[in-house]
């Protein structure tokens, strides 16, 4: 009875987490995930290339990127819960089924903080090296995206002068229907579209009928072919935007299987270094501890 109770006091004095093993496993999940990272970076630069059949195709890379981001995760994740557990100070006098719990709870811990760390400290500098592979894919168009406002891509391509229509009348005779100056009405077009393809994906239609007035007057077009262009712009438009969103939805999939298989690959490396913290060498033949 003295024995237990000299027992419960050794495991009520011990504190279940170690923070200090916990940081130091996160800091080199982190610090691993961004040396991927770049690593990663480099491959997808030499893996692409601007001129047509040369490098992988694009729903190739997109599929490989989000493999690597998993392996990235398992990988880094497993070093950081391995490292928690392996550097923790040993437990005296606690149950082996509670130890196994308190290992796998520190490798959880370890990949939950490294988490947390890279999405603040390290955000910016994997968010240059991914811009630097989106940036080849994307060339100079992807950098005229980040600093030109789409609406203004659109409307040129509503204004674009057609070779086989006929030239436009003077520009007494060509006013638009709301008799505004070129500039005006390709501002007043850019704030249409602005505030109703973006938002909603499509002009009302009043504001259609006006769009495909100010077209066929701006380039010479006839109604139906005005009509035509405007349409044919909407659905550009839409099709980019439906990829987008296809886009985004397969990262957050990608990203969310990486942080899983993450949290599972860093507890189950700590249960393997918590038990190789625990075992005794003899004659350089490791024991673990029975689990």
């Amino acid at each position: 009875m003295e024995t237990d109770r000299h027992a419960s006091t050794i495991v009520d004095a011990q504190c279940g987490v170690s923070w200090a093993a916990v940081a130091a496993g996160a800091v080199g999940a982190a610090a691993l995930a961004l040396l991927l990272t770049a690593f990663g970076a480099g491959l997808g630069l030499s893996a692409i290339s601007p001129w047509s059949d040369s490098g992988v195709s694009a729903s190739t890379f997109k599929t490989g990127t989000g493999i690597y981001l998993v392996i990235v995760a398992a990988m880094s994740s497993a070093v950081g819960g391995y490292l928690a557990a392996r550097l923790r100070t040993k437990w005296a006098g606690v149950y082996t089924h509670e130890v196994f719990f308190r290992d796998t709870a520190h490798g959880f811990l370890a990949w939950a903080f490294a988490t947390l760390l890279s999405a603040t400290v390290l955000s910016s500098a994997a968010a240059y090296l991914a811009n630097a592979t989106a940036a080849a894919v994307g060339g100079a168009a992807l950098q005229a995206t980040g600093s030109v406002n789409p609406a203004d891509i659109y409307v040129d391509k509503l204004f674009r002068a057609s070779p086989a229509a006929p030239a436009p009348a003077s520009s007494s005779n060509s006013a638009t229907p709301s008799n505004a100056t070129p500039n005006q009405s390709r501002a007043e077009v850019v704030r249409l579209w602005t505030s109703d393809v973006h938002e909603g994906y499509d002009f009302s239609a009043a504001d259609k009928a006006y769009v495909v007035q100010v077209v066929a007057a701006r380039t010479g077009l006839s109604q139906a072919d005005a009509e035509r262009r405007v349409n044919d712009v909407i659905a550009e438009a839409k099709t980019a935007a439906d990829n987008a969103r296809k886009g985004a939805a397969k990262l957050s999939f990608w990203l969310t299987a990486a942080m899983l298989f993450g949290a599972f690959a860093a507890s189950l490396a700590a249960v393997e270094g918590g038990s190789l913290r625990d075992g005794t060498w003899t004659d350089r033949v490791l024991n673990p501890r029975p689990i």
